[in-house]
């Protein structure tokens, strides 16, 4: 399970660092700043976290998690030429949804594990987890935030965190089993939102005045 885990952190570490440098390509970011921002987008909800649950903050124990999200910034920083436009905010849109959906999952799984606050505090710091990281780079990039816009962003993270705490809760043999297929539909109910610019229902929209 710690192997599992692992490595969905590797993931999701390299995820949010390309998107982190693919958002701040237009402003004309030098290499040096490109790098910051990803490193803090990367690890910046699990830290979060980690503050949260009282924990050692898991990239102070692992420095491969610094490493893997500087490499990764290096490399989208260099291969950015290659999207121009729209194909880059959807490269963006798409490697944030696999963020996502990897971290938010690793983030229950994790804090399940440490009996913290269970049911509840596992499924919100799988959010926190989740979204932490690119609001940071949405903010410091200038960028609106998708949490803020009317796009399906959030709320496919908290469907997926709330069914994999219910495998946890009773079928936790189904583990693995729950998790990848939980980070699935994550993943596929954002890129259906992407795709379809489906958006929040409006029994759950707030009306602007």
């Amino acid at each position: 399970m710690q192997e599992w885990s692992y490595w969905i952190g590797m993931a999701g570490t390299v995820a949010f660092a390309v998107t982190a440098v693919i958002a701040v390509a237009p402003k004309g970011i030098d290499l040096f700043g490109a790098s910051v921002m990803a490193i803090v987008t990367a690890v910046g909800g699990g830290t979060i976290r980690d503050v949260i649950t009282n924990a050692p903050v898991f990239w102070s124990i692992d420095e491969s998690y610094i490493w893997v999200a500087l490499a990764s910034a290096i490399a989208a920083f260099y291969a950015r030429p290659l999207f121009t436009g729209k194909s880059m905010n959807k490269l963006m849109l798409y490697m944030d949804a696999a963020g996502i959906s990897l971290f938010s999952i690793q983030a229950v799984d994790k804090v399940w594990g440490e009996d913290f606050g269970i049911p509840i505090a596992p499924v919100m710091l799988g959010v926190i987890t989740a979204i932490g990281g690119g609001l940071i780079r949405d903010v410091l990039a200038g960028r609106q935030n998708l949490l803020m816009s009317k796009e399906l962003y959030a709320i496919p993270v908290l469907i997926g965190c709330v069914l994999f705490a219910f495998v946890l809760e009773y079928i936790p043999d189904f583990r693995i089993v729950g998790g990848i297929s939980c980070i699935l539909l994550i993943f596929v109910i954002r890129i259906a939102a992407i795709e379809k610019n489906m958006t929040v229902p409006k029994w759950l929209l707030s009306e602007a005045k």
